[in-house]
C-alpha cells in the first residue's frame, strides 16, 4: 500500500510551501516521538523501532489511539503510513518537493470504512480541518527553526 485508496469515500489532497531546508522539514515530520511538541492536536506519540518500512507508530489524536504502520519510507521524499482506527482505514501519503529556497509538502489521505460511509461529510471536514492544521504546524515549527 503505497498510494491512497482513490475509491475510499474520503480522500483529502493538500499542499503548503515552506521557507526552511529540506532536512529541517523532514527531521521534523519524521520525529515521530517529538510530534507534541509542535502540532498539538496530537498528544503522544510512540515510535516501536527505527523509522523504515514495516515498523509501526502509536499515537492520540482528537481522542483516537492509532497504530500506523510505515508502508514507505524514501527519504527526504515521502513517506507513506496507515492502520486502522474505530473502524476507520486511513492511508496517508506525505510528499517532500525541494524548491529555490523553499519545500513544498504535498498530502493526502484517504479514509474508507463503516464509519466513514455513516458520515461522510462530516468525517471529510474533520480530516481536511486535521491536515490543514498539521501543515501550519509544521510550517510554523519549520520556519522557526530556520
Amino acid at each position: 500500500m503505497t498510494t491512497i485508496d482513490d475509491t475510499a469515500p474520503v480522500i483529502v489532497r493538500l499542499s503548503i510551501k515552506i521557507e526552511a531546508p529540506l532536512a529541517t522539514v523532514w527531521d521534523l515530520h519524521t520525529d515521530i516521538p517529538a510530534w507534541p511538541t509542535w502540532n498539538t492536536d496530537i498528544e503522544r506519540a510512540t515510535l516501536d523501532g527505527p523509522l523504515a518500512p514495516g515498523s509501526s507508530f502509536s499515537w492520540r489524536t482528537h481522542g483516537l489511539d492509532i497504530t500506523s504502520t510505515v508502508h514507505e519510507l524514501v527519504p527526504g521524499e515521502r513517506i507513506v503510513w496507515g492502520g486502522p482506527a474505530a473502524g476507520i482505514t486511513g492511508v496517508h501519503v506525505w510528499m517532500f518537493e525541494q524548491n529555490e529556497g523553499h519545500v513544498t509538502v504535498h498530502t493526502e489521505e484517504s479514509w474508507s470504512g463503516d464509519p466513514v460511509e455513516a458520515a461522510t461529510e462530516q468525517l471529510g471536514q474533520a480530516l481536511q480541518a486535521s491536515l490543514s492544521d498539521w501543515l501550519s504546524a509544521l510550517k510554523a515549527r519549520a520556519e522557526q527553526s530556520a
